[in-house]
């Protein structure tokens, strides 16, 4: 009960309502155990630090979660640098023609936003 709480304010937009609850989230976490290949142990001298099922579990769902920061920053980046061109076409005087077109997209933007 404790992880689906703590998650849940982490939502992403669009999941069912049911997403965070414990029966889901046990059932997910089962499903990433079953579907993880368990390490190899490997003999050593004691206290040597062996992977666990859960460390490669972590490793990759960060891995993962990287990747799609990533993704996310270059696709705000290439939207911040079209804003900027736009703003400085503006300025300049070259979308006059465009404005009313302009202003309604940015209105949709913010009635998507609120």
């Amino acid at each position: 009960v404790s992880v689906s709480r703590a998650i849940k304010p982490f939502a992403e937009p669009g999941r069912p309502p049911d997403w965070f609850s414990q029966k889901h989230c046990a059932s997910q976490y089962s499903e990433l155990l079953e579907t993880t290949e368990t390490p190899k142990r490997k003999r050593g001298e004691k206290g040597e630090v062996v992977e666990t099922v859960e460390d490669v579990i972590v490793r990759k769902l960060t891995a993962e979660r990287v990747e799609e920061l990533k993704k996310i920053i270059k696709e705000t980046q290439e939207k911040y640098r079209q804003l900027k061109k736009d703003a400085e076409l503006i300025q300049a005087g070259h979308m006059d023609n465009r404005l009313e077109e302009l202003c309604n997209e940015i209105m949709m933007w913010v009635i998507y936003l609120f």
